[in-house]
């Protein structure tokens, strides 16, 4: 009697643990739940209350209509929580918030310029969450002279030590010829507005998650668009587009997260050495084109939380590949294709040191329809033989890709989940 109690209590956990599939995507991951723990509704409103404080600047210096405001010089600090709009430009300072570690402060940009010859134009010292603002048929531009010397570890021209989300549906353009466009060391959150940010350094870099639910991306830079990472805990740095438009010109990977990277809609136009890379990247929704020099998507070992993975559920994926030692789709662990559009173009099409799993959508190499997954399995950035990882990954034992395990070659097999699972580890910037 014992032993059958065992037995149901483990099936029970079992039946609990498994993700729900539906479509091939784990619906907890890509449904609305997702979506609201990425999204609070004062990020997604991009409005602000009647009764604000102002502030004006005025070439060299500025003024406030608020005791929460203290003017030295070009910086502006605001003090307290409350919304703030400004107006005006700023010659060479700084809008720095230094409030309490409990306070909201909103930052509407109506129309602003601000230029910091050492330092960030707006500079997040200290508060629970900022929101910056662009208000409604403004064109707001912010700008780095060329140096940081304001703080030793301020390289950006908005930064900020705590949650920012940016939001409304003005426009703002961020020249950064230095370091990069926009630094969180928390979470950043983009809601609306349009964004054009020219770089020497990373475009966007956040610490622990990036989330994107709309709004207009034109970027430049030297480096990478999208960038989430955290060198202390590699468990974080998870990146979610649940919409918006993104042109990315970016010298090293348009897109960049340290542990998992979702699509769930947008359109993407990507150039860069690599496109889209993260230890597992899970395509939805949405429309990606990719021309790279090194890799289209590539999931390689930057987490400890997963097996390298690339999951296209759905949405359109197109890859053109330079020539040389390249590969379209390249995983240092397992594929599974299971719907949507993917069309490659490449001398490597796919590169894989683990499973394949090829169940439903449309898979075009080259021109070709094909009905199973190529593996180059020679050379190439992410093969079995000289590449950047060494043979890993491996599907769990339930059918379809809904188990994954950590890889059996590493001895850590068996059911950990993909990284949709409530209750794990992967959402978990996001809660």
């Amino acid at each position: 009697m014992k032993h059958t109690i065992t037995v149901l209590i483990l099936i029970l956990i079992l039946v609990l643990a498994l993700p729900v599939f539906t479509g091939g995507a784990f619906a907890d991951a890509a449904g609305s739940d997702l979506y609201a723990e990425a999204f609070s509704d004062r990020d997604l409103s991009g409005s602000y209350a009647d009764e604000v404080f102002r502030i004006t600047l005025s070439g060299s210096s500025a003024s406030s209509d608020s005791d929460r405001v203290s003017v030295s010089g070009g910086t502006v600090t605001v003090s307290g929580p409350g919304t703030y709009i400004l107006s005006g430009t700023l010659e060479n300072g700084s809008i720095v918030v230094d409030a309490d570690k409990a306070d909201k402060v909103q930052l509407v940009l109506n129309g602003v310029t601000v230029n910091s010859e050492t330092g960030a134009a707006i500079y997040v010292a200290q508060a629970d969450k900022v929101f910056v603002t662009l208000a409604d048929g403004t064109a707001n531009t912010l700008k780095n002279g060329g140096s940081f010397t304001q703080d030793s570890k301020v390289d950006a021209v908005i930064y900020a030590k705590d949650d920012i989300t940016l939001n409304g549906s003005g426009s703002l353009t961020i020249t950064s010829p230095a370091g990069h466009g926009i630094t969180g060391k928390d979470d950043v959150t983009f809601t609306g507005g349009s964004f054009t940010i020219t770089s020497s350094d990373s475009a966007v870099t956040a610490k622990d998650s990036l989330a994107v639910a709309g709004g207009s991306f034109v970027i430049t830079t030297e480096k990478d668009g999208l960038h989430a990472e955290n060198n202390d805990d590699n468990t974080l740095g998870s990146i979610y587009i649940a919409g918006g438009s993104f042109t990315i010109r970016a010298g090293d990977d348009a897109v960049h997260a340290q542990t998992l990277l979702q699509i769930d809609g947008g359109k993407l136009d990507l150039t860069a050495d690599e496109g889209l890379e993260a230890t597992w990247i899970r395509l939805n929704d949405g429309q990606v084109t990719i021309a790279a020099t090194g890799d289209g998507v590539n999931a390689a070992h930057k987490s400890d939380l997963y097996t390298p993975t690339i999951e296209i559920n759905g949405g359109t994926l197109t890859v053109t590949m330079g020539p040389g030692d390249t590969d379209g789709i390249d995983s240092n662990g397992n594929i599974s294709i299971t719907g949507g559009t993917v069309n490659v173009t490449a001398g490597s099409a796919f590169d894989y040191d683990g499973t394949a799993s090829f169940t439903g959508g449309t898979v075009i190499v080259n021109g070709q329809q094909v009905s199973s997954l190529p593996n180059q399995m020679m050379g190439g950035r992410g093969g079995m033989m000289g590449g950047r990882g060494n043979m890993a990954g491996g599907l769990g034992e339930m059918p379809g890709g809904t188990m994954w395990g950590r890889s059996s070659m590493q001895g850590e097999g068996g059911m950990t989940g993909g990284p949709g699972m409530r209750g794990g580890q992967g959402w978990q910037a996001f809660a």
